[in-house]
Order: structure tokens, then C-alpha cells, then sequence
């Protein structure tokens, strides 16, 4: 998992509550546990006019050009932009890896879903939780600006465009394991010589229930 220390990208608004696991990565395109390849199917029912499935040539499909993340102004943005209850619905970890495979490294909202909240931290996505007011600031100020961009320095537990910043709430343990870029398997490998010494005792305890 990459390491997060500060990280500047631009701002795409999607001014919705509620939006849930199904409408950032639709059911059809579950099939796949590779983590990658998800980014062309954000929000895929949103993002096209016409129905889509696995393996199919998005080039070939019509996008919603009233879609925010289809405008040319928030093209290569890093920073999703939400309203309350992000990620609601099912656990799906998809949803997290469509958003991280099309280039967001952080979303900021004002509430998160709870699986959806840690399935993020588990693969490096940031969720930045602001009161509701900071949140409509930075509506009107993506709104107002094209090409809006933030800096997010998890160090400091700042966010800010230069003018204005805003401090954000997260756990020490998390924050710990984005700055190192350890997600649960590169924790459990640190412990990698304990782990071979228990089993070494183990098998000098119990070795029938070994083979070789």
C-alpha cells in the first residue's frame, strides 16, 4: 500500500447524500478481486447513459455529459467531494478499490458509512470527515474556481487550498498505518520472525500434525 504524507490533487464535486457502495461500483462488475481495472466503472450508471457490463468497450458506450466527473474541468481529479453518509449500503471493498483505480486518493464528506470508512483506511484511500459548513465552503469554492485544488497533510490533520484550512479528526492507529503505506497483511509480515518461532514450537509440540 502506498504511503500517504501530504497530497495535493483537484477537487470534483459530487453533491449528493447517501450515495451508496452500489452506485460507486455497480453489482456486474464485482466478478473480479484483482483491485485494479475498477476506475472505468465508477459510478457506472451515472457516468453512461447506457447500460453496462463487465468486459465491455467503454470507449464504445455514450457518457452523461451532465455527469460531474465526465466535465473536462475535473478530469485527473484527486479529491472526491461528498455529502452525508458516503459509501452507505452493502460492505463491498470494490467500492473503495473503483475510486483508488480512477485516481481519488481521499474523499471529504461530512459523515461516512462505517464498513465503507474502514475498508478505505485497509487500502490507503483517506476519508476526511468536515462539519457541514466547511463542506458547503468547499462546494461554493470548487464551484467558484476551476481547477480547484486542496493539500491534505495527514501529519499536521490539515486540509486547505492556501487561504483557508481546516483541521480533521483521525485515529492514531490509522494514521500510523497510512503514513508507513501498512495495510493488514505488511502488519501481520512484521511479525513475520515471531510467527516462524511459534511455529517451530509448534511442531516441536505437536508433530504429528505435520507431514513432512
Amino acid at each position: 500500500m502506498r504511503a500517504f504524507q501530504v497530497e495535493q490533487g483537484i477537487v470534483a464535486p459530487l453533491d449528493r447524500a447517501n450515495v451508496d457502495t452500489d452506485a460507486i461500483i455497480p453489482k456486474q462488475y464485482l466478478k473480479s478481486v484483482k483491485r485494479t481495472g475498477f476506475g472505468p466503472n465508477l459510478f457506472d450508471d451515472w457516468r453512461y447513459l447506457d447500460p453496462g457490463d463487465i468486459g465491455d468497450d467503454h470507449a464504445k458506450r455514450r457518457p452523461n455529459p451532465d455527469f460531474v466527473l465526465n466535465l473536462a474541468r475535473y478530469r485527473g481529479a484527486g479529491i472526491l467531494l461528498a455529502r452525508e453518509n458516503f459509501g452507505c449500503g452493502s460492505s463491498r471493498e470494490h467500492a473503495v478499490w473503483a475510486l483508488m483505480d480512477a485516481g481519488f486518493f481521499a474523499v471529504i464528506a461530512p459523515s461516512f458509512a462505517e464498513l465503507f470508512f474502514g475498508n478505505s483506511f485497509k487500502n490507503g484511500l483517506l476519508p476526511v470527515q468536515l462539519p457541514d459548513a466547511a463542506v458547503d465552503e468547499l462546494f461554493a469554492r470548487t464551484a467558484a474556481r476551476e481547477g480547484y485544488r486542496l493539500t491534505i497533510d495527514l501529519p499536521r490533520q490539515r486540509v486547505g487550498d492556501g487561504e483557508l484550512s481546516w483541521p480533521f479528526e483521525v485515529d492514531s492507529f490509522r494514521k500510523r498505518c497510512l503514513l508507513e503505506g501498512l495495510d493488514e497483511i505488511a502488519l501481520t509480515l512484521r511479525h513475520a520472525a515471531d510467527i516462524r518461532a511459534c511455529e517451530q514450537r509448534r511442531r516441536h509440540a505437536a508433530p504429528w500434525l505435520f507431514s513432512d
